[in-house]
């Protein structure tokens, strides 16, 4: 059992990380269930686009950002991931206040992945290459979706085995820790700029899509056609 649990609550994540997490989250949710339908194709490259934009600011944070939220402060070497996992495999996790070694591989490997998925769908929109160029897409999709995947069963496994619930305090932002590993602050203005520019991009997608043709006007199409 982690040495952490008698500890206090203590502000780890910063309102951005949770902000892009979560609507990381949906966007591909929405990008998966939706990529199949030609019908929906609008909302799934805006999903799309979403998830390369949220990418480009978690690199830009996971530089400049609070602590815990810098690359700087969770990756670790091949060492040091086989160490955590080893000591998961005994039952008995080393502690880490912020992203474990192991979690942050699968969040590096999420990050490339949605670049790529991105890219390669861009590629696709624009009638960039050949079929092989879908199949790349669809691809690098799956990748993503498999490693989103095992990042979902490390939290759960790794809440059990922390006793604690890591999802929680992803939305919470709180984690149990010594206070001089608390953030100093949540950066509010900075999550709220994230929420605003990504709503404000979506309403500039929809506002300028194609309307879809009226059902009369469908029918009086085909109606004259015969």
């Amino acid at each position: 059992m982690s040495n952490r649990v008698s500890k206090p609550p203590i502000l780890v994540w910063d309102l951005p990380v949770r902000v892009f997490h979560w609507l990381m989250v949906a966007c591909f949710v929405v990008a998966w269930v939706s990529g199949e339908s030609e019908r929906w194709r609008l909302l799934h490259v805006t999903m799309g686009y979403t998830m390369a934009a949220l990418v480009a600011f978690r690199v830009v944070w996971g530089l400049i950002g609070t602590r815990h939220a810098r690359f700087a402060d969770f990756v670790r070497g091949p060492r040091a991931v086989a160490r955590y996992v080893a000591s998961m495999l005994r039952g008995h996790p080393e502690p880490s206040v912020g992203h474990n070694p192991a979690g942050a591989w699968a969040i590096v490997a999420l990050l490339v992945l949605t670049l790529l998925t991105a890219a390669s769908g861009w590629a696709v929109d624009s009638a960039w290459g050949g079929h092989w160029l879908e199949e790349a897409h669809e691809a690098a999709a799956h990748a993503l979706l498999a490693v989103a995947l095992v990042h979902v069963a490390g939290v759960v496994v790794g809440s059990w085995l922390h006793r604690e619930n890591l999802v929680r305090s992803m939305l919470t932002g709180r984690k149990a820790g010594d206070p001089a590993q608390a953030i100093g602050r949540a950066w509010l203005p900075v999550a709220a700029l994230i929420l605003v520019a990504v709503l404000g991009f979506w309403w500039l997608q929809w506002s300028q899509a194609p309307l879809a043709p009226a059902p009369h006007a469908v029918s009086k199409s085909v109606d004259g056609d015969d």
